[in-house]
């Protein structure tokens, strides 16, 4: 066993198959998934999330059908077939641009057209791209007698940055879906066609004369063929372990555990196992120290964008219940927030309820759940007018404090600089801010708290304090603690052994400022 970490190489944003075969690095075998995708044939399009390995995936079937048996020694695809035959590959990766706009666009799929038509011959260099395609596609397959392989990876890269143009958006799609469409016109040159991306579009949009592509992203056979299982995690990284319980001073059971908490917890169907994310995995080993390596690698630009367009009820996401048909066929551009953020990784499935057909989804593990709060605060609560006006440290120690009256304020110098969404109210953007703030604190919150009498908007609970909060919007503090009192909102806490705080508080709707003073009121006998 090796231990020492310098002779073992974690491939961190490895993504050539290559590359990491020939250098030496630490590989989990997913060979057998390919061997099966190559045996059945066809057309395939998974979805998964970010730097989940998707690309390295791609990269494998490339290599076998270069014929490159040499790469998979020692591996499962080595013994299960011997058809090393190399194929004519036409590989698209759509990630290397930002596509501001549909030159940008066109100029991606001309630099692949030209590589290929370099090859493959140019007749047809001067006609609209899906017609060049289509060309090098019947070309490469006459001129090798071997069908040809596509891959493309990252195909919605273009859509996803066009998530807020609507015109935008609607360019790209009707050049990509003539493009794609020639994985069906020209299925008589074509040995298997594979497609990846973060997000699902409907199929009236992109892949609706594709109905030759096989959706994999919800089939339990497939469910592990990116990230890993527990059972790979204990195989390929035992020494990456050992190495961590040593650097952390803890038993191994207690990193397992640790791992666990930070990186498992993904599943990809009604059957999937645990699925460790790999990228927060490798860069622990890497590193020998835990951290939010897949949150800090970067927010999807389009989820902030939506979040911003559609002012999503942020304390409703999760945990939450949705239709199996739902999540399956639900593209990102729909205004349910439940797929957009289980496709970005954000949710994954934790139960099924075969009577209603539905999956339960929630946070993946700690990491997630935590940049999930990290990365949704600067969207709602940071402006150019109070990002500097704010100290979260001194909010916290009022709130840890119960100075009610100084976090309320320190809260109306936040609230006061947010801009709110044109489709959302402001209500609705001051509830998200309110519930993100508290939750990236760590304090126990709950808006919308039921109780016999009605709901409370905001239930805020420290080791010492239970704050009561009303909000009114456009009234009266006064009106805001009538309704607590009046309603009993402190019975259900009134044995929790803490100190309970009444707080009513009026906002005004166009300035997001308090109205007028709160009326805070400790609980007391009489009451």
């Amino acid at each position: 066993m090796v231990n020492d970490k310098e002779q073992i190489k974690y491939p961190v944003g490895v993504q050539s198959f290559e590359k990491l075969r020939t250098e030496g690095f630490v590989y989990v075998d997913k060979t057998m998934y390919v061997h099966r995708l190559i045996t059945t044939g066809g057309y395939y399009f998974l979805s998964r999330p970010r730097r989940f390995g998707k690309s390295l995936l791609l990269s494998t079937i490339e290599a076998y059908y270069k014929g490159r048996r040499d790469l998979f020694e020692g591996l499962a695809l080595n013994s299960l077939t011997d058809d090393w035959e190399p194929h004519p590959i036409l590989h698209l990766d759509l990630n290397n641009r930002q596509y501001k706009d549909e030159s940008s666009l066109i100029a991606e799929l001309n630099a692949h057209l030209e590589e290929w038509e370099a090859v493959y011959g140019n007749e047809k260099r001067h006609r609209a791209p899906e017609e060049r395609f289509a060309y090098v596609i019947r070309r490469a397959c006459e001129i090798t007698g071997k069908k040809v392989v596509i891959l493309v990876d990252e195909y919605d890269k273009p859509l996803l940055n066009a998530i807020d143009n609507p015109e935008l958006a609607e360019n790209y799609r009707s050049l990509l879906k003539a493009f794609y469409s020639n994985l069906k016109t020209m299925d008589a040159y074509i040995q298997l066609g594979f497609l990846t991306g973060v997000a699902r579009f409907s199929k009236v949009s992109i892949f609706s004369d594709l109905n030759n592509l096989r959706d994999i992203s919800f089939v339990d056979e497939y469910s592990a063929i990116c990230g890993v299982t527990t059972e790979e995690l204990n195989r390929y990284f035992r020494a990456g372990i050992e190495g961590l319980t040593k650097k952390l001073h803890i038993s191994y059971a207690e990193t397992l555990e640790r791992l666990r908490l930070n990186y498992d917890g993904y599943h990809f169907s009604t059957e999937s196992p645990d699925i460790y994310n790999p990228f927060g995995l490798m860069n622990v080993f890497a590193n020998r120290k835990i951290s939010a390596y897949w949150s800090n690698s970067g927010t999807p630009e389009f989820l902030v964008r939506l979040i911003k367009r559609d002012d999503w009820n942020i304390s409703a996401l999760a945990p939450t219940k949705i239709e199996v048909r739902k999540l399956e066929s639900a593209g990102v551009t729909s205004t349910n927030p439940t797929p957009v953020l289980y496709q970005a990784g954000y949710l994954t499935i934790k139960g099924y309820d075969d009577e209603f057909d539905e999956y339960l989804l929630d946070y993946p593990n700690q990491e997630v759940r935590k940049s999930f709060w990290e990365d949704l605060v600067p969207t709602y609560l940071y402006s150019d007018s109070n990002q500097g006006s704010f100290s979260i440290r001194e909010f916290i120690s009022d709130v840890r404090n119960g100075n009610a009256d100084a976090f309320m304020h320190r809260l109306e110098t936040l609230i006061a600089g947010v801009p709110y969404s044109e489709k959302g109210s402001a209500e609705a953007h001051f509830q998200n801010a309110i519930y993100l703030l508290f939750n990236l604190m760590g304090f126990y919150c709950k808006m919308e708290e039921r109780t016999s009498n009605g709901r409370i908007d905001l239930l805020l609970e420290t080791d010492r304090f239970i704050f009561i909060i009303e909000f009114k919007i456009d009234s009266t503090p006064k009106a805001a603690m009538d309704q607590i009192l009046q309603r009993q909102y402190w019975l259900p806490y009134r044995l929790a052994g803490k100190k309970i705080i009444m707080i009513g508080a009026n906002f005004d709707s166009n300035t997001l400022q308090l109205s007028d003073n709160p009326i805070i009121r400790p609980l007391d006998i009489e009451d």
